[in-house]
C-alpha cells in the first residue's frame, strides 16, 4: 500500500488523539443533513450544475453510447431490453443497493449481472471506463429523485451489518466513518471541512483524480486514509456499507453526475 505524505498521517493521527467515542454515533436529525455539495466553492458548484463545464458529461455520452450497443453471444443491447433513451431507468439508482434474488446487489453489479445473464458477455471491470460510463449513465436518469432505501425484512441483516462497518473502528488509526462523518461532520481537518458523507452525487468526478470514480473508489480511499485493510471492489461487505451509507440519505436528492474537489 502507498504511503501517504507525512502530513496527512500526522493530521489523521491528532485527529485520533482528538476522539475518544465509544459505539454507534447518533445518526444525524433528518432536518441537519446536507451533501457535500453545499461545502464547495461557487466555482466548483457551477462545474456540477452547468452541463458545459460538468467533465462528467463525457462519461454519461459514453454511457449512452454503450447503452446502445449490441454486444455479448446475444448480440443484444441495453436498450433492447429498457429502451434507447435511458428513460426507462428514472428512478432506478435510486434503489440501490437492494436485494435481489436473495443477494445484495450494487448498481454497479446489477449492470454486470445483466450483461452476464442477459447479453452472455463478459462482466465489466469495476473503476474502468465502461462501467463507469454506463453506472453514470443509469444514474443521471434519476437526477433530483430521491434516494429511496428503506428497510425491509430482505435487506435488514445487511443493513445492520452496513451500520456496524460505519461505527467500527478500523486500522492503524483506530477511527471510526462516524468518528469523522457524523460526530464531526462540519469541522476542520488539514483545513478542509469534514462532510457528513451522504453518497448523493456518485459516480463522481472528483478534481484530485482528473477522473470520475465510483463510491466504492471513495471508500477504499477512506481505508487507506485510516491504514486500514481494504474492501475488495464488488465484494459483499462494501455492498453492506454503501446500503447503509444510501439508507442514511434516504429522501436526499441524488444529484449524479456530480463533481467534487
Amino acid at each position: 500500500m502507498k504511503a501517504w505524505p507525512l502530513r496527512n498521517r500526522w493530521r489523521f493521527i491528532l485527529l485520533g488523539l482528538m476522539i475518544a467515542h465509544v459505539g454507534f454515533a447518533a445518526d444525524i436529525p433528518k432536518d441537519s443533513r446536507q451533501s457535500s455539495y453545499q461545502l464547495m466553492t461557487t466555482e466548483n458548484q457551477a462545474m456540477q450544475d452547468d452541463p458545459n463545464l460538468n467533465p462528467a458529461l463525457f462519461w454519461v455520452m459514453d454511457g449512452h453510447s454503450l447503452w446502445k450497443e449490441k454486444t455479448g453471444n446475444k448480440n443484444v443491447s441495453c436498450g433492447s431490453c429498457h429502451g434507447d433513451s435511458g428513460k426507462k431507468m428514472a428512478g432506478v439508482a435510486t434503489q440501490f443497493p437492494k436485494v435481489i434474488k436473495g443477494r445484495l446487489q450494487t448498481l454497479e453489479g446489477q449492470i454486470n449481472q445483466c450483461r452476464s445473464a442477459q447479453q452472455e458477455a463478459p462482466a465489466l471491470a469495476y473503476e474502468g471506463k465502461e462501467l463507469l460510463a454506463l453506472t453514470t449513465f443509469v444514474a443521471t436518469q434519476s437526477k433530483g429523485m430521491p434516494i429511496t432505501i428503506q428497510e425491509t425484512l430482505q435487506n435488514k441483516k445487511d443493513l445492520q451489518q452496513g451500520k456496524l462497518f460505519f461505527n467500527e473502528r478500523m486500522g492503524q488509526l483506530n477511527l471510526s466513518c462516524a468518528q469523522c462523518h457524523q460526530d464531526r461532520a462540519g469541522l476542520k481537518l488539514g483545513g478542509s471541512l469534514i462532510p457528513q458523507g451522504h453518497p448523493t452525487a456518485y459516480p463522481i468526478y472528483r478534481i484530485e483524480w482528473q477522473t470520475m470514480g465510483s463510491l466504492q473508489r471513495r471508500l477504499r480511499n477512506c481505508m487507506s486514509g485510516v491504514r486500514a485493510k481494504q474492501f475488495e471492489y464488488g465484494s459483499t461487505e462494501m455492498a453492506q456499507l454503501e446500503l447503509y451509507l444510501m439508507w442514511r440519505a434516504r429522501g436526499m436528492p441524488l444529484e449524479t453526475p456530480g463533481v467534487r474537489p
